[in-house]
């Protein structure tokens, strides 16, 4: 975004935000605010803006089972509920598990011989040999779609969190070394299924991600609720017919 075209955005001259940008003048607290709204700053990085600025933070990160929260669990538990027989999951912004439906531990219990021992990330889900990653038949794919993700993620404001994850993906065996660097002109697929097979069973779904539309607190903007489907007619019958459950 040019200088002007974020003048005109943010309706403040360009002289002045001139100015702003080489340090000659002072941003007050509005004229930071008024920046990262123009600029669609997440609001975590904008209290990091107006620490940097000499200016209190304005955001808060309230914890989801906080009482002021009640609702936006509500509605978060309602997205969870609705979305039975099919797995549905709530992950922060480094994709650890807050939150799940039964159905989606009816699904794990399919491929793993116990529930996940302690806090569960699932992107290490996903690349820990003693996860799910033996029985994702096409683990490649899906996981190079995974470290592309995150390369992005990593590439936005700084997260020594995020980064730290990336690198431990990369680390684990198998992961190809080309993978550290990002597959800028890869041309992807319109719609990623990940296929699951254990001896005869075999079950194709994919996702969609909800975020809240108009998150004034850190936690819930960085909240996302994956829902997943049934990506062919046999894996719509079984976790539709029970089962999912009769494995479990």
């Amino acid at each position: 975004m040019s200088q002007l075209d974020l003048a005109l955005d943010a309706d403040v001259s360009s002289r002045h935000l001139s100015f702003v940008e080489t340090g000659r003048a002072q941003p007050s607290r509005e004229m930071v605010l008024r920046l990262a709204e123009a600029l669609e700053v997440p609001l975590r990085e904008r209290n990091a803006l107006l620490l940097a600025a000499g200016y209190a933070p304005l955001y808060r990160e309230t914890d989801l089972g906080a009482p002021e929260m009640v609702d936006a669990r509500l509605a978060v538990e309602f997205i969870l509920a609705k979305q039975e027989p099919y797995p549905a999951i709530v992950v922060d912004r480094h994709w650890n598990l807050l939150l799940a439906n039964p159905a989606t531990h009816r699904f794990l219990a399919l491929f793993l011989p116990g529930p996940p021992a302690g806090p569960v990330n699932v992107m290490r889900l996903v690349f820990d040999p003693q996860g799910v990653r033996p029985f994702v038949e096409n683990w490649e794919e899906v996981a190079r779609h995974l470290v592309e993700r995150l390369h992005r993620e990593a590439a936005g404001p700084p997260d020594e969190t995020t980064r730290a994850l990336l690198e431990e993906l990369l680390a684990y065996p198998g992961v190809p070394s080309d993978w550290r660097t990002p597959q800028l002109d890869r041309v992807p697929a319109p719609l990623l299924s990940i296929v699951y097979r254990k001896g005869d069973l075999r079950l194709s779904v994919f996702s969609t991600i909800t975020t809240f539309g108009t998150p004034q607190d850190v936690t819930l903007q960085e909240l996302r609720i994956e829902c997943f489907f049934p990506a062919d007619e046999a894996t719509r019958r079984l976790l539709s017919g029970g089962g999912v459950a009769a494995g479990g």
